[in-house]
């Protein structure tokens, strides 16, 4: 049995390349190195480790495979080092360059990996170059102001893949939703004057977490869903310095959702503020409505967007021709 290995060792574009494991720095210090250019991102790192690598370059990938079984027959263990696209065209030429040479053994090792989220970096980098000189036009004469309308858009769609239970159609959404923040970070990273990145609006979100359950990152007991949101308010109260309960509710949500929230705040400030009963009004009866609704444990915007949704079925199935 034949005790050459030919090793392909991947790494993660979206890892700093001298961060390898244990593993790849091994099989790099056990034999020869090979890379198929001269600019892959590890050569630095292995170059100042003072370790050499042979570039190689072959007319067709079966050809290249053929090489790197050849090579390691002759030297015992060759490491290659797998481009940033994964060299897919040599991973399927390999097999029958392998059979064809009697083997060697092949052993594929990842040199790092990606950590939980490293995809958004993608994201980060697909928005830069977008609204860097030479990306898209129109990306780049967005602002912060014109981006408004898509914000809202992709807000509603979201709730709508979540109230039909779409959950692919979830995902969709909410990469349309993120890719809102990350475009208005990278706009507001321009800004001459106060600039702020897409790290800054992470950082701010996990402070506030962590500084918001202190039950989680401290040592506050609050062994209930309702013990948890009751200080959420208390801390939030604290922090926003606020005179008012309903100080700090946007008055742009949409009509039932802004009563909604109105009430809510009311309630867990301890008022008991209930609609005017005898107010005639359209808008004084749609507000004990909300009133009702909150009352039930309901969400009166949602109640209504479920029964507009039926309205509309039922406007289709009248536009259909009677048999």
């Amino acid at each position: 049995m034949t005790d050459a290995r030919l090793v392909l060792l991947s790494t993660s574009p979206r890892v700093a390349p001298g961060l390898l494991s244990f593993e790849a720095w091994s099989a790099l210090g056990a034999g020869l190195v090979l890379a198929g250019s001269d600019d892959h991102s590890v050569l630095p790192c292995l170059a100042a480790a003072g370790m050499h690598v042979e570039v190689v370059s072959r007319p067709s990938p079966r050809a290249l495979a053929e090489h790197l079984v050849t090579m390691a027959n002759d030297n015992g263990t060759v490491v290659w080092l797998v481009a940033a696209d994964g060299d897919p065209e040599l991973g399927l030429a390999l097999p029958a360059a392998l059979a064809a040479g009697g083997g060697p053994e092949l052993e594929l090792l990842p040199g790092s990996y990606d950590l939980p989220g490293a995809t958004l970096l993608d994201l980060v980098a697909v928005m830069d170059r977008l609204r860097s000189g030479g990306g898209c036009p129109w990306d780049a004469q967005q602002t912060h102001e014109s981006l408004v309308t898509y914000l809202l858009e992709e807000t509603y769609e979201t709730i709508e893949a979540i109230e039909t239970g779409d959950t692919a159609h979830l995902r969709e959404e909410l990469g349309d939703l993120l890719l809102q923040v990350v475009f208005h970070a990278r706009i507001a990273a321009e800004d001459p004057d106060q600039p702020w990145s897409i790290d800054d609006v992470a950082a701010e979100i996990v402070a506030k977490l962590v500084r918001r359950h202190p039950h989680v990152f401290a040592d506050v007991h609050a062994p209930t869903a309702e013990h948890v949101e009751a200080n959420w308010e208390v801390l939030k109260a604290a922090e926003k310095g606020r005179s008012s309960a309903v100080e700090g509710v946007p008055v742009g949500l949409p009509a039932l959702a802004l009563a909604a929230k109105l009430m809510s705040r009311t309630a867990r400030a301890g008022l008991a503020v209930s609609p005017d009963p005898d107010d005639p009004s359209v808008g004084g009866r749609l507000l004990r409505l909300v009133a009702e609704a909150q009352a039930a444990g309901a969400d009166p915007e949602a109640e209504l967007r479920v029964a507009a949704r039926r309205y509309a079925d039922t406007v289709r199935a009248a536009e259909q021709p009677s048999h």
